[in-house]
């Protein structure tokens, strides 16, 4: 992949645009998770001391497009930015019409990307208004760069100098550093609820890792396509075939997508359902999958330790309610303990790496969902192309 990349450029008293991605959660004005404006703050800081004129945008939440909307204001966000520079950084909401005056070495923050109409549809106009407020536009924002909208794509089009910041910059050369060339073996672990929803990354996944490890709701579809009785479990029927398909595939080249050997089930999904531990073959009709049992998370967790790349998106049970997350509290430790290169995304995998509090023991965590998967599924991201085509000149 070839950008122009942020560290290439001299900023010094030059308009810079940064699209990070901002959209933290706000509990009574206060930013209650500032895990993504610390991510975004290395690029904001470096524009700083270059002594460049810094505006930064991002969208907050989903408001109405188009209309002002005081719920989804990005003033907490620049609260929580001047505190950790040490100096206010303003909030500007009328910067379409009127081009703020910033001094160098300045930061201020544009009102929610989302209030302006044709964000989304990355209207053309809109995007040239973005890129007259700059000489070098970065986009910086991973978390949003598989979706094409007039801050994200449209505007580095147009902006005299588009580039790729610090952060969209590592978080692609980590991506490629375990899909392109991955120290073998390769382990993926896709969890979450539905087979339909992982289906095209679970193909795509199956064609280049060693073993697939499929946890969660997944993993029922699964284990009844192996013949097993997953009870009331959440189950896509209409996708055992496939299941079977990928299961067959995988083993015609030697590789392997482990099925649970033991499982933990309950009676209702709840805080205070009983744990009840069984052989995958001794599931009962009014059984429900919560988790996987010790023998079969004692199989992963040795899988993952020799492992030379190891890829996490989604917990391997309802790890939420402690009885049944011992699966996904073994998987992480098991990670955290490996010596492969570990790469994690995700908002479940982030919350069970903060609940097993094992940030700083996986190799690279991306700040992404979306863009994650779609990366993994080997497509295009909009914003991406968008970076490689203005490198071209």
């Amino acid at each position: 992949m070839s950008f122009i990349k942020l560290t290439d450029l001299d900023l010094a008293g030059k308009r810079v645009l940064i699209r990070a991605d901002l959209n933290v959660p706000v509990k009574d004005g206060k930013v209650t998770s500032d895990a993504r404006i610390s991510a975004s703050m290395p690029t904001i800081e470096h524009c700083m001391k270059a002594g460049a004129k810094v505006q930064v945008m991002s969208h907050r939440g989903r408001p109405e497009e188009g209309k002002v909307d005081d719920e989804n204001s990005m003033q907490p966000i620049a609260d929580d930015m001047s505190a950790k520079l040490g100096s206010e950084v303003r909030l500007v909401k009328d910067y379409l019409d009127n081009a703020p005056e910033i001094a160098d070495g300045e930061v201020v923050l544009f009102e929610n990307v989302r209030f302006n109409a044709g964000e989304k549809k990355d209207n053309e106009d809109l995007a040239k208004q973005y890129a007259a407020l700059c000489d070098v536009f970065v986009m910086d924002a991973f978390g949003t760069a598989h979706r094409a909208q007039a801050s994200t794509h449209g505007a580095g089009k147009f902006a005299p100098t588009a580039c790729a910041g610090l952060l969209l910059a590592s978080e692609l050369d980590n991506l490629a550093k375990a899909l392109a060339e991955p120290a073998r073996p390769m382990v993926a672990i896709v969890g979450g609820s539905k087979v339909s929803t992982k289906l095209t990354v679970l193909e795509a996944l199956s064609e280049k890792v060693d073993q697939l490890v499929v946890g969660g709701g997944i993993a029922n579809t699964f284990l009844k396509a192996m013949g097993n009785n997953v009870g009331k479990s959440l189950c896509e029927d209409d996708l055992v075939g496939t299941a079977q398909e990928l299961v067959e595939k995988m083993k015609a080249r030697g590789a392997n997508i482990p099925i649970a050997t033991d499982v933990v089930c309950g009676k209702e999904f709840s805080e205070t359902a009983e744990a009840t531990l069984k052989a995958a073959g001794d599931v009962e009709d009014d059984d429900m999958i919560f988790d996987i049992g010790p023998d079969s998370a004692k199989e992963l967790a040795e899988i993952i330790s020799k492992a030379g790349t190891i890829v996490w998106n989604g917990p391997v049970g309802v790890f939420e309610f402690d009885q049944f997350g011992e699966g996904t509290k073994t998987v992480s430790m098991a990670i955290a303990d490996a010596d492969g290169f570990s790469l994690a995304g995700g908002g479940d995998t982030i919350a069970a790496i903060q609940k097993y509090d094992i940030y700083d023991k996986v190799s690279y965590i991306s700040t992404a969902g979306g863009a994650f998967l779609e990366y993994l599924e080997g497509k295009t991201l909009p914003a991406v192309a968008m970076l490689e085509e203005r490198a071209k000149g």
